[in-house]
């Protein structure tokens, strides 16, 4: 595929989902806002605004943050020397490796002598941290502070992630959601065009297995996915299963069934999503089930894989000039779709059709996972006063265009794009080292994915910890190494699913879930 076919076929996917971006924010209720790729001959985006050197003082203050201690950590640790120079505040940060992150802060929150003030944390543990009373309401901040340019964090991230009932308790400081990266020299040699199904991504993958993709000798692998348990890696399987399982629009939504809360996990759809994912193995490393995320990263931008699914990250982590091998070597593309999609009346998966798969596009249905939304700062509402105060104008700080519109383009923060000026203008992506040709194309990517009329929002429900990351992960790990079949799996799943909602009410979690999804 050339450059120009391949931006035009992105192009026209922007061009598709702002056709019906309205009816795509109606539907969860939030107001519009539409992302068009970016021109770097002509821009028009807001004048970063510079924080007030006279800004509040907090000497003798010192704010205990916690968060994930990967990226994440070390974006948030970058602003912290400047923040303190300003300030006079003192910063402590604390990593902790993903799978402890919630029942750490759920613990210390729960007590009298919580240890941490402020959390970069994933939204969709919001509302857990919200009904428990542990989070500070930010609203009145937010709404009086000019230097955040609130109205300039893109609408998902601004209503989805960070507001609640109308009520605002977190700071967005990232975006995501999942994208496929391939080797556009790979395919350009091989006379292939990105994948647009699962089926296609699969023929790539075996295409590519076993050769020397970065002319060191050694043979390399198709497709490098994370799969490894308790690293969030099911939410691959998830973007997996999404196209097969929502058509009809986001408020249709992937997980339940918005009428009876009956899970959406025992089908032919998530079968088949199970099916795809295990045959990436096929062409994954040895032992892929073990697989993680910064792994998986590596062996792509090392050349040692044509594709991946990730977040924002590869893209930027691909122009590391220490360690990449694939420099102006890489695309971005909008998940794979599916030809097929669940009716959930027969519980059989049937072709798609205008009626069937209404947002498809020459027949393929995408359904694009926002998977996690995007890491936001939250605020412990047992801090003391002053210390809330310090805590905030430090997130406020970070999430300020000034900082977070470099943030966004250094793939070693773990901040994926969230404001609409960081998708007008490519002249930072460029500067970062991005080439002009590359930066529309993971631009116009990222374009394609939050403008679908069919976006999957993650799952924020009370307890959907325990659905996602225990029920689930458990399930799906023991899939991999081949110790429950397809069957077993899909029945484990449902059946810890029911258990969570009915232990905590099945009408309630019906109530919220339907809520979350606009309804």
């Amino acid at each position: 595929m050339s450059t120009w076919q391949n931006f035009r076929f992105l192009w026209q996917r922007v061009r598709y989902g702002l056709i019906f971006l309205a009816a795509l924010w109606f539907s969860i209720g939030v107001p519009g806002c539409s992302f068009s790729p970016p021109n770097s001959q002509t821009t028009s985006s807001p004048q970063p605004t510079q924080i007030n050197p006279t800004v509040q003082r907090f000497d003798g203050v010192t704010v205990n943050v916690i968060t994930h201690d990967e990226a994440i950590y070390t974006g948030t640790k970058r602003h912290i020397a400047e923040f303190e120079s300003l300030t006079g505040a003192k910063i402590n940060l604390t990593g902790i490796p993903f799978k402890n992150l919630y029942t750490i802060l759920q613990n210390n929150w729960s007590g009298n002598n919580s240890k941490y003030d402020m959390a970069v944390i994933l939204p969709q543990w919001l509302i857990d941290f919200i009904n428990a009373g542990y989070l500070e309401d930010l609203t009145t901040q937010v709404k009086t502070d000019n230097a955040l340019q609130w109205s300039d964090i893109a609408p998902i991230f601004r209503n989805v992630s960070a507001t609640y009932k109308g009520r605002i308790y977190s700071i967005p400081l990232d975006g995501d959601f999942h994208m496929v990266y391939y080797r556009t020299d790979l395919l350009k040699e091989a006379g292939l065009t990105p994948p647009e199904t699962w089926d296609q991504y699969l023929a790539i993958a075996k295409r590519f297995h076993g050769k020397d993709l970065n002319n060191d000798g050694k043979p390399d692998y198709g497709s490098c996915i994370s799969k490894r348990a308790h690293e969030n890696s099911t939410s691959m399987l998830i973007s997996i299963a999404t196209p097969f399982l929502q058509s009809q629009g986001t408020a249709q939504g992937a997980f339940f069934d918005p009428d009876t809360m009956q899970p959406l996990v025992n089908n032919p759809a998530f079968a088949k999503a199970l099916d795809i994912y295990k045959q990436t193995m096929d062409y994954g490393i040895p032992q892929d089930q073990n697989l993680g995320g910064s792994k998986a990263r590596e062996l792509f931008i090392t050349g040692r894989c044509a594709m991946t699914i990730d977040w924002g990250d590869v893209g930027l982590l691909a122009i590391d000039q220490a360690v990449s091998k694939v420099m102006d070597k890489v695309g971005a593309v909008i998940t794979p779709g599916a030809t097929q999609i669940l009716d959930r009346k027969t519980n059989k998966l049937v072709a798609c059709d205008k009626f069937t798969c209404p947002y498809s596009i020459d027949g393929v249905n995408h359904a694009p996972y926002a998977a996690n939304v995007g890491w936001t700062g939250v605020i412990h509402a047992k801090a003391a006063s002053k210390v809330q105060d310090a805590a905030y104008s430090f997130l406020s700080y970070m999430s300020q265009p000034a900082q977070s519109n470099v943030d966004v383009t250094i793939g070693t923060t773990g901040f994926n794009p969230y404001r609409i000026s960081q998708f007008e203008n490519s002249d930072p992506w460029i500067k970062a080292g991005l080439s002009s040709e590359a930066a529309n194309n993971y631009l116009a990517a990222i374009g394609v994915s939050l403008n679908s009329p069919n976006i999957v929002l993650n799952l924020s429900i009370p307890h959907n910890q325990q659905y996602q990351f225990e029920v689930l992960d458990a399930a799906v790990s023991d899939f991999l190494a081949n110790k429950l079949t397809t069957e077993k799996t899909m029945q484990q799943i449902q059946q810890g699913w029911e258990q969570i909602t009915n232990k905590v009410g099945r009408e309630s979690q019906r109530a919220a879930y339907r809520a979350s999804l606009g309804l």
